[in-house]
């Protein structure tokens, strides 16, 4: 394990990766995105927060899942909601 300079990054193992390159929730409500995240906790891909509806950070906040990756291809960094850090690997 490497040392992220946070708990919950140092918790993370290995990375989720995403099943599909879409918001799960924008695609139930018929909205669109910006970029997606994939929750490391549970494995859902959603939008960040500068998509309209910001499903990631919403699912961290009511979830109790901390971590989220980023789930754009080329992009490989973890971030931490409640502690605002973030992780390159």
């Amino acid at each position: 394990m490497v040392e992220r300079g946070c708990s919950h990054l140092d918790a993370i193992e290995s990375i989720k990766q995403p099943h599909r390159r879409e918001c799960e929730e924008c695609v139930k409500i018929g909205s669109y995105w910006v970029h997606l995240r994939t929750c490391q906790t549970c494995g859902v891909t959603l939008c960040c927060d500068s998509s309209p509806n910001q499903h990631a950070s919403k699912h961290a906040r009511a979830g109790g899942h901390p971590v989220i990756a980023s789930a754009q291809p080329g992009e490989r960094w973890l971030y931490c909601y409640p502690d605002e850090a973030f992780s390159e690997y």
